[in-house]
């Protein structure tokens, strides 16, 4: 069986994307190093027992580390199909990632929702790859 993948140029779009998202990656464990150093919190610690601050930094990046597989996955595959639809739904759930660290990063969860919106891009990239997946089995 041979496939052949033939990526339209706006593709492209969603490789900017990845790239993005691997940036704000390191921002986010850029900012725990800085809260590690803040609130004295020594390797290998992974949570505090003293600084619940800490904790929320700790805790906004450990979070999106636990959905950026299937972020990734979605952008990939949803991408495929609609390319530009998948690459803004990438970049409203990146600013959706953000807005739920600076909100964790005051030290009240609850502002955590604040990113909320975000799951809106999630949303759009699964219908994307649905939809890509029904057109690959020509069920539509």
């Amino acid at each position: 069986m041979e496939i052949i993948l033939n990526f339209e140029p706006d593709y492209g779009y969603v490789v900017i994307v990845v790239a993005l998202s691997w940036v704000f990656l390191n921002w986010l464990g850029m900012n725990v190093v800085w809260a590690r150093h803040i609130f004295n919190v020594p390797y290998p610690t992974m949570y505090s027992s003293h600084s619940d601050i800490f904790n929320c930094y700790q805790r906004a990046h450990q979070n999106t580390l636990e959905y950026y597989p299937l972020f990734i996955v979605l952008l990939l595959l949803g991408g495929l199909q609609f390319p530009k639809v998948s690459a803004l739904s990438g970049l409203i759930w990146i600013a959706g990632r953000v807005a739920y660290a600076k909100g964790y990063y005051t030290g009240n969860p609850d502002k955590r929702m604040r990113g909320v919106f975000g799951y809106v891009g999630l949303i759009v990239l699964f219908i994307n790859t649905i939809i890509f997946a029904l057109k690959l089995l020509q069920w539509i």
